[in-house]
């Protein structure tokens, strides 16, 4: 984790603090249910919660315990121990080490989703803001990075919305995916612990009981949860790329705020470069590069071995963390997003009414002439305006064989700006709801 891009709250979630504060509610949490059962002494069980649900765990302590052990649950048990006192030896009964790290892993990263679901809330709500703000400000849509036909921002901004609403649905599925208990001792048959204890501090940990584990919770799930994130990650790169295009000197349709104070270069004091969206995209590429090695976490030696554990300690908060920041600071981007119509205006005006061309045609198709002479009519008047000479409705109009299916009233009709508007407010509808 890169402080530069790391926010409290989501790294609190990968502190060791946190972790061992986990990993202590999960051996309590067992060990009450095998008091409950019957198996260890009840006030064994409440003695190990009045000493330890309160403690600071002594993190120095516990990994000058592990560099004798060389084994981090059993460091942290020996710790435990030191605080709680000869009911010490009824916690980890019938327990594996992965399943504390397991279950405590999957407690960490629902903690996580829930808040890069709040993360998406609130670009969702940026969103939408904008895009309601600029429902029916004419710009141009680019294919190929070419001028093609008029959109509106709003269409934009909408676009986004939705895809980012996809994200949440998304991470909502991963969160389920991954909110899975595994309390099965060796191997993952029960053998000497009961399934009533894993289904008791499943429910305690607001998780669900893995159906079968061999010794540790299948990876599959933990590649759907990064997979999840690498294309969340990929959804803000492509909005912080179409912000950095917006941004160019050419265009400038749209531009990243810039603060009083805030220097764009150390050589050129004129310079305001998208240093956030540019930001984004690399933080994206990180994200996308912890799925791959969460893929190949699947495939473990028979009922586990421990090559996932290296790969989960470093991508489980980097990704988490990355994401976090990045999600937050693409709100920021949206909320604060100099829009420029003026410029949007000239731009669309730049190719001299080419972006009607489509219109032009199938009118003349209409009109009777077939659908390879009208391509011909109008790009024989296009390719001149491209070039920069003359106007596209002038030529059009002084075409005969245009002039001969056409009206100049209909050709004027075809260059109506407002024609590619007026199916704008049932896309909303379908984005935002009715109302």
């Amino acid at each position: 984790m890169i402080p530069r891009y790391s926010r409290p709250t989501m790294t609190a979630i990968w502190s060791p603090e946190s972790r061992f504060k986990i990993w202590f509610e999960i051996e309590a949490h067992a060990t009450t249910a095998l008091a409950e059962i019957g198996v260890v002494p009840k006030a064994a069980a409440e003695t190990i919660w009045a000493k330890g649900k309160d403690a600071a765990f002594d993190v120095a302590r516990i990994d000058e315990i592990e560099a004798v052990t060389k084994h981090d649950v059993i460091a942290f048990l020996t710790h435990l121990a030191e605080i709680v006192g000869p009911e010490a030896r009824f916690v980890h009964q019938g327990m594996t080490s992965s399943d504390v790290l397991d279950t405590c892993l999957n407690v960490q990263l629902v903690r996580a989703a829930d808040i890069l679901i709040a993360d998406v809330d609130a670009l969702l709500a940026a969103l939408k803001a904008r895009a309601l703000e600029h429902k029916l400000t004419p710009t141009i849509g680019r294919s190929h990075g070419i001028h093609a036909e008029p959109v509106t921002f709003g269409l934009k901004l909408a676009q986004a919305y939705a895809e980012f609403e996809r994200s949440r649905r998304r991470l909502v599925a991963a969160r389920e995916e991954v909110a899975t208990c595994a309390i099965s001792g060796a191997v993952g048959t029960f053998a000497n612990i009961d399934p009533r204890v894993e289904q008791y501090v499943a429910e305690k940990m607001g998780l669900t009981a893995e159906p079968v584990s061999t010794q540790v919770i299948p990876r599959d799930r933990h590649a759907m949860f990064f997979a999840t994130l690498g294309v969340v990650a990929s959804s803000l790169e492509r909005l912080a790329i179409e912000i950095r295009h917006l941004q160019r000197t050419e265009v400038l349709e749209a531009e990243e705020f810039f603060s009083e104070g805030q220097k764009g270069s150390s050589a050129m004091p004129h310079k305001r470069n998208p240093v956030l969206t540019e930001n984004i995209t690399g933080l994206a590429r990180m994200v996308r590069g912890y799925v791959v090695p969460a893929m190949e976490n699947v495939a473990l030696w028979h009922e586990r071995d421990i090559s996932h554990s290296s790969v989960e300690r470093m991508i489980g908060p980097d990704a988490t963390v990355t994401l976090d920041f990045a999600l937050a600071r693409m709100t920021g981007v949206i909320e604060k997003l100099l829009i420029y119509p003026a410029n949007m205006q000239k731009n669309l005006d730049r190719l001299g009414g080419l972006v009607h061309s489509q219109r032009v045609l199938l009118a003349l198709t209409q009109a009777g002439v077939s659908r390879e002479d009208s391509y011909r009519l109008v790009q024989r008047n296009a390719m001149p305006v491209w070039r920069g000479e003359g106007d596209f409705l002038a030529l059009l109009k002084a075409d005969a064989e245009v002039t001969a299916a056409l009206t100049p009233e209909q050709i004027e009709e075809c260059f109506d700006l407002g024609y590619h508007f007026k199916h704008v407010d049932t896309i909303f509808a379908r984005v935002f709801g009715a109302a």
